[in-house]
């Protein structure tokens, strides 16, 4: 298991690579959430990538030895993780390989490919893109990166936590959106360890309830398939690692629709000035539909992954 030691040296790893994102009120003008007390957004859509994966990625790539880097890196990605090891990649001076799924948007593609990553797609969804990245390590010798069942990737999402509760202290309530469940488990690993009272709310799309329904049954399962747009938020399956930890530390899964993450990045568009992509836009998508945030006192959103896709009607 992943601990606060290790989210700390993950930190100490990272300084002058990732960016401090910053913690700013929710201080809408015409529409405030209808949460119980203070709001604030933590904007890793801001983060050197667009978002938080280019602290897993990095911190992973810098726990490398010279010779496994030097075998080139690669992954498969719905498309943040990807730009987090293309990041990695340039910061080491090695070659990158980013396999995608279908559902991929052609922009991160094209971003992959002008930071100098080869791209390849591959699936529909991002487990089928993940197996062929696996297979091209094992055969082409390359050194693989997971996007969120690696502790190194772990720890390094778990510094955001850090930031946090060193800029709010006093927060109360954390809302983490849910893909394969890399950050949820470094955030609230971190978050529980130094606020033990704190309060860490997942979210995961109703198309793609991967996390909610493991927990659900007691073991990590498949979904048989995916239904949301967001693409980042949907792998079939997660893994025993991250499961292992969500359970020891997440309070609660909520549920959001497609749907009401359009509406929550509008909000954030309209009222905040912040472009989060569909995924980016899923923990205030929690707190605008009433399913989390009553009650809390000081709670923080994490803005994962900066996009305009969440304004696409």
């Amino acid at each position: 298991m992943i601990t606060l030691h290790d989210i700390e040296l993950a930190r100490r790893r990272l300084a002058g690579h990732v960016r401090r994102t910053p913690l700013i009120p929710a201080a809408a003008l015409s529409r405030p959430l209808p949460a119980g007390g203070a709001v604030t957004l933590k904007l890793e859509s801001l983060q050197v990538t667009g978002s938080f994966k280019a602290r897993g990625a990095t911190h992973k790539a810098l726990t490398l030895s010279p010779e496994a880097a030097g075998r080139g890196l690669v992954t498969a990605s719905g498309g943040n993780h990807g730009l987090g090891v293309a990041y990695a990649g340039r910061l080491l001076g090695v070659p990158v390989t980013i396999y995608l799924p279908a559902n991929a948007p052609a922009s991160k593609a094209e971003r992959l490919e002008r930071w100098g990553a080869r791209v390849i797609r591959f699936g529909t969804v991002w487990d089928e893109a993940d197996r062929e990245a696996r297979r091209a390590a094992v055969e082409d010798g390359l050194t693989y990166l997971h996007a969120f069942a690696d502790p190194a990737v772990i720890a390094g999402q778990g510094t955001v936590a850090l930031e946090i509760l060193e800029d709010a202290p006093d927060t109360d309530l954390l809302l983490v959106a849910i893909g394969g469940g890399g950050l949820i488990s470094g955030v609230a690993t971190a978050a529980k360890a130094l606020r033990p009272s704190i309060r860490v709310v997942g979210i995961e799309p109703t198309g793609a309830p991967t996390l909610s329904e493991s927990l659900r049954v007691g073991a990590v399962i498949e979904l048989d398939r995916i239904t949301t747009a967001a693409n980042t938020l949907a792998p079939r399956r997660s893994a025993e690692l991250n499961f292992e930890i969500i359970r020891a530390t997440v309070d609660e899964i909520v549920l959001v629709s497609d749907e009401e993450m359009r509406e929550a990045a509008r909000w954030l568009w309209f009222e905040m000035g912040i472009a989060a992509e569909l995924s980016g836009a899923a923990a205030v998508a929690a707190l605008l539909s009433g399913r989390a945030g009553d009650g809390a006192l000081r709670a923080c959103a994490l803005v994962c992954g900066a996009g305009t896709d969440g304004l696409m009607p």
